[in-house]
This record gives structure tokens, sequence and C-alpha cells, in this order.
């Protein structure tokens, strides 16, 4: 009879977690437990639905003659994207994401800040950094090479906060890495079988 050891402290909830925002070539904070200091800057508030990590993949499957089932499978496409909902709009960081417009250019003026959006937008990689923390279980996202392909509609309503929806897509690095994890996890507890 085989006995499984399962442990409730390798089940993760993502109770919290952040985002942060940083120019093409910033290094990882490298650890989820670390505050990510400049040029990192904050997203602020998320909404409840957390981060969402994609996977999206396409495969060839190669069958011969006479068979019914495939002897080979190879991935074509394999792309990695993060959602997130950022809550504060008003956030310059934010806003430069959501408007793809550099931080310093909303800087406001006696108050008022102003732009224009472009009907030709120019491609705007960004590194980015996210962690989910769940007590001793900790997770973070390092994508250096990031950018936001996919925004929803925002609503603007009483009874709603209004949030930017983002899909970010995770682009290959120089090493040809997409993303980098650096997990803090708890000790596993040792298989016993019989």
């Amino acid at each position: 009879m085989v006995n499984i050891t399962r442990a409730a402290d390798l089940l993760e909830v993502g109770a919290n977690g952040g985002g942060w925002v940083a120019p093409l070539g910033t290094a990882s904070p490298g650890d989820p437990q670390v505050q990510p200091l400049a040029p990192w800057l904050p997203l602020g508030a998320l909404s409840d639905d957390g981060l969402v990590q994609g996977f999206e993949e396409d495969s060839q499957s190669f069958t011969p003659w006479g068979y019914t089932s495939p002897i080979r499978t190879t991935i074509t496409s394999s792309i990695r994207t993060f959602a997130v909902t950022a809550w504060e709009t008003g956030r310059t960081t934010v806003q430069s994401l959501q408007y793809r417009i550099p931080v310093e250019e909303l800087e406001p003026a006696s108050g008022l800040t102003t732009f224009a959006e472009t009907a030709s937008p120019v491609p705007d990689r960004r590194a980015f950094w996210f962690v989910v923390l769940d007590g001793e279980l900790q997770r973070g996202f390092y994508i250096p090479q990031g950018e936001i392909t996919e925004r929803s509609d925002v609503t603007h309503k009483q009874d709603e906060v209004a949030g930017f929806q983002w899909t970010i897509t995770s682009y290959p690095d120089e090493s040809g890495n997409t993303v980098y994890h650096a997990d803090r996890v708890p000790a596993t507890p040792a298989y016993t079988g019989s």
C-alpha cells in the first residue's frame, strides 16, 4: 500500500501580491520577499482577480502512414502571458502603461495632466516583476521583456471600481528566456511509500 503525504503548506491561495514595472534592462529584484527599489515603480492596488499566468501553445503531431496515433509532437508556438487589472487608474505609472506614454510626460503642470493618444502606437516593451504571496509560499515572476498586448474596455460607473485590465506578453530576452521564476517554498515532507 502506498502512503501519500500531503502538505497543506504547499497549496497556493494567491492571498496577496503586487506588481512593478521598470525600463527594459532593469535587473530582477530576485526575491519575492525583497521590496523592489527604483527604477522599479509599483502598479499600486490590483483587483481581487489577482494575477493570471497564461500558457498558450500550439503543436504539430506526426502520425506515420498506417498508424492511428502520433509518434512525435513538436511545439510550434509557446507564448507566456500575465493578466492583471490595475485599480489605481490615477497613478502615473499605470496611466503610462495604459496609454503607452513615458511616465515623465505625465507629470502634472499646475495640477493638470494633459496628453493625447496616438492612432499609431509604437512598441512599448518594459520589464515587469510580479509576486504572489501565501504565507511561506511566495512566488516571483520576472519578465525582462514584456509588453501590454491586450487592453479591456474601461467602465466608469457608480457601483464599480474603474480598472485597466491588461494582458502582458513575455518576449524572449538575449538568453532566449521569457520568464524567470524566484519561488520561496516551504520544506517538502519526505515521500514515504511501501
